[in-house]
């Protein structure tokens, strides 16, 4: 293992890998900035953009892993309405018990497809789950149509960060 002063003593190899330090960092700086930008002047919320952007990047390995990563989310914000609608529907007779239930069920469906091709990321299930129940919409489907838009952006910004990294950065 290299210690620092070897390190330095090669001023060629520091000097590239600072840079490519800076590169990566100012990248996915000025992408998540202009994401940011994007989603306020759209009229959707920024968090909600990263969720999308967190999400991408719980496998950056591929661009396959990244798309794979946001159908997780997104079933994640769809398996969410099924959650509020069975706090909705048990509410009445199950009183404080209504919310354990949903959330039993809906850990129950996403902890079951951990080994499911496709549908393993556990990850970016729990971040849609947490998307919907955070943005608490008012009308569920406008609600969820609108946090789909929202982290569709933030997955674009990653998808664009990552390719950006890869042909600049290296």
């Amino acid at each position: 293992m290299e210690t620092r002063s070897s390190i330095t003593a090669h001023p060629a190899v520091d000097r590239s890998t600072a840079g490519r330090f800076v590169a990566f960092t100012a990248i996915a700086a000025v992408v998540a900035a202009v994401a940011a930008y994007t989603s306020t002047a759209l009229g959707l919320q920024a968090w909600v953009m990263f969720a999308g952007w967190v999400a991408w990047f719980t496998r950056p390995t591929s661009a396959r892993l990244g798309i794979y990563a946001i159908i997780c989310l997104w079933l994640g914000m769809a398996l969410a309405v099924l959650g509020h609608t069975i706090v909705e529907l048990t509410g009445p007779f199950a009183g404080a018990a209504a919310l354990p239930l949903a959330v039993l069920v809906l850990a129950t469906v996403v902890v079951g497809l951990r080994t499911t091709p496709v549908l393993d990321n556990m990850l970016a299930w729990f971040v849609g789950l947490v998307t919907f129940f955070a943005a608490e919409p008012e009308q569920v489907l406008p609600g969820l149509l609108t946090l789909i838009a929202g982290s569709a952006l933030g997955a674009f910004a990653g998808f664009a960060c990552q390719r950006l990294q890869h042909r600049f950065a290296t």
